[in-house]
């Protein structure tokens, strides 16, 4: 939970440098932010170009028509729970956010300096790039490229851990401190715990719905379905970390009267792929974002559908670090929804002050979609029982939260 700390010890910091420091100090952490806005903009389509490609690449290409009905029950409930989000929020929020959180006024300081550093690839063409390769690896089976895809990864990895965690904290200090100065910080920090709160009464409105729809497929009560799955809820919850919860979520879920080798196949499989409560947290925040900003435009449910489709595969590209998720998300966000640093920033507070509650959403739905999977696609003989649970399939597994 240590990041946890670091974003309150950051917000503040950041309260107390815009209330008190000097013109100096101010103008220093604003230099800060906007350096970490470049670095974190130039981070975005080497995160999707990697880690998509990587995470199609290694899908188990033998498992026949369960690994399709887990794939197509992973994305399909990504993209409803982000419709959800959207109706959720587009009902609520303008209840809550009647002022405060706009950042779209520059404050009267200004950073010491500024230098761009342009992304290699836009967003899109890492996102198709990445699909592409991903696909072209796992149909040709190359092992050389899908090492190089690999060792591409892990050293981002180490990027990503070297210096973009280590920013955070410095990077949410900056942006509370503009938001001091420009006199609307008070009113942000009461917004943050009404948008949190509706996050997490959506998180618990979707694992419901979740467990009543695998209890009326199975015929079981959904409400004891789910009361089995809470120690993966609150076992995610201290960790931030699906991978490092995958044991427990295992054992919560062989105890829903399923086979327990579609247990070992689906549930490391939707550790990666099936995010619809780190969705939920993101379509709420950028919607609280978008209602507080006058300059941004809100799309009815037609015109966010492209972005909440495309959210859904850039989720896949979440690295395993504190606010990864949000991260891989923040070029739909400036390119779909016209964010700019301001409103990325505030979107990845938002998104860590939640990051545990969201993956402890991810992994407790994972048992529902294996009742699911289990119930429209019985195991097939070629993964049989000496294999999958001594040996899960090969796949590249995706932490939320802390390293695993």
């Amino acid at each position: 939970m240590k990041i946890l700390i670091k974003l309150v010890l950051g917000i503040v910091l950041g309260v107390a440098i815009g209330f008190y420091a000097p013109e100096f100090i101010i103008r220093t952490m604003l230099t800060i932010k906007t350096i970490g806005a470049e670095v974190i903009g130039f981070s975005v389509s080497l995160i999707i170009l990697f880690y998509i490609s990587s995470g199609i690449a290694s899908l188990p290409n033998n498992a026949g028509s369960i690994l399709k009905t887990t794939l197509f029950f992973a994305y399909g409930f990504t993209v409803l729970a982000g419709i959800l989000a959207y109706l959720a929020g587009n009902g609520f929020i303008p209840l809550l956010t009647d002022s405060g959180l706009s950042v779209t006024h520059s404050s009267s300081y200004e950073p010491f300096f500024f230098f761009s550093i342009p992304p290699l690839l836009s967003v899109t063409s890492a996102l198709i790039s990445a699909i592409l390769l991903g696909l072209g690896v796992s149909i040709s089976n190359s092992h050389h490229i899908k090492s190089m895809i690999n060792e591409g990864r892990n050293i981002l990895d180490l990027y990503l851990h070297k210096l973009i965690i280590p920013l955070l904290p410095f990077y949410i200090a900056a942006m509370f401190t503009d938001l001091t100065a420009q006199g609307k910080v008070l009113a942000t920090l009461e917004i943050f715990g009404l948008v949190l709160g509706l996050v997490f009464t959506i998180h618990w409105v979707w694992l419901v719905f979740l467990y009543s729809l695998a209890g009326a497929a199975t015929g079981q009560n959904p409400f004891k379905l789910l009361k089995n799955m809470l120690p993966a809820y609150f076992t995610a919850l201290g960790t931030m970390s699906s991978t490092a919860t995958i044991p427990v979520t295992l054992d919560s879920t062989k105890k829903l009267k399923i086979n327990p080798n579609v247990a070992d196949f689906t549930i490391p499989i939707c550790a990666t792929i099936h995010i619809s409560g780190s969705t939920i947290t993101i379509v709420i925040c950028a919607l609280a974002v978008m209602h507080s900003n006058l300059s941004l435009s809100i799309p009815d449910l037609i015109g966010i559908l492209p972005f909440i489709l495309m959210l859904g595969i850039t989720m896949i590209a979440a690295p395993g670090i504190p606010g990864g998720a949000v991260m891989a998300a923040s070029g739909l966000l400036a390119s779909m929804l016209g964010f700019g640093e301001n409103e990325l920033a505030l979107m990845i507070a938002l998104y860590l002050a939640q990051d545990s509650f969201g993956t402890a959403t991810n992994v407790t739905g994972d048992g529902a979609l294996s009742m699911l999977v289990n119930k429209y696609s019985p195991l097939p003989s070629k993964l049989s029982a000496s294999n999958s649970s001594k040996q899960p399939p090969t796949i590249s597994i995706r932490a939320d939260g802390l390293d695993s």
